[in-house]
């Protein structure tokens, strides 16, 4: 089997179903962001060509541009396989843990970050399918270390939750020290 042919063959069998929704989506946010160059960047009289504001960006949204134009037309020619749709909802469920990871940063100001990180440890074990109990207790551990090393160790400044005002005055000293 000629070298070529070698190459064909690996091609074929790691190439991914769901490149040409990927490459339509890189090539239309660099086509949009190159068009919003002009009203976001600055062009100084005076300045050289590579101290322009609107230089490095201008080259690197052009970049990717054309190199996401290059995988669009490479994806379009290219034969279809089987399960295009199947991957880009492979990508859509990752999303999931975007908003996990919101709702855990906008819950921590509320319940503190020892509480929050508590729950959602436990929360996401379950989410992922771990149901035997020394698991769940593990992530709640787990989680109760991670909170007392960026508090005590790492000297982290992490938001205290409004919850704690309504702690007893020692108690809450505590826990705005050290959770």
């Amino acid at each position: 089997m000629s070298r070529v042919k070698t190459l064909q063959t690996l091609f074929k069998r790691y190439r991914r179903p769901g490149d040409i929704v990927f490459a339509w989506f890189v090539f239309l946010a660099s086509v949009f962001l190159l068009s919003q160059i002009m009203d976001q960047t600055t062009w100084r009289s005076g300045n050289k060509l590579f101290a322009q504001p609107r230089f490095w960006p201008a080259v690197s949204l052009g970049g990717m541009a054309v190199f996401a134009g290059f995988h669009l037309l490479g994806s379009a020619l290219s034969e279809r396989i089987e399960g295009r749709w199947r991957e880009v909802w492979l990508w859509i469920c990752a999303l999931e843990y975007a908003v996990w990871f919101i709702a855990y940063a906008s819950t921590v100001p509320y319940t503190g970050y020892l509480l929050t990180t508590v729950i959602f440890a436990v929360a996401l074990a379950l989410r992922v399918g771990y149901r035997r109990l020394l698991i769940i207790i593990s992530a709640a551990i787990f989680a109760v270390v991670i909170v007392v090393l960026f508090k005590t160790l790492l000297q982290v400044n992490l938001p205290s939750g409004l919850i704690y005002e309504y702690l007893p005055d020692g108690v809450r000293q505590i826990m705005l020290t050290y959770f």
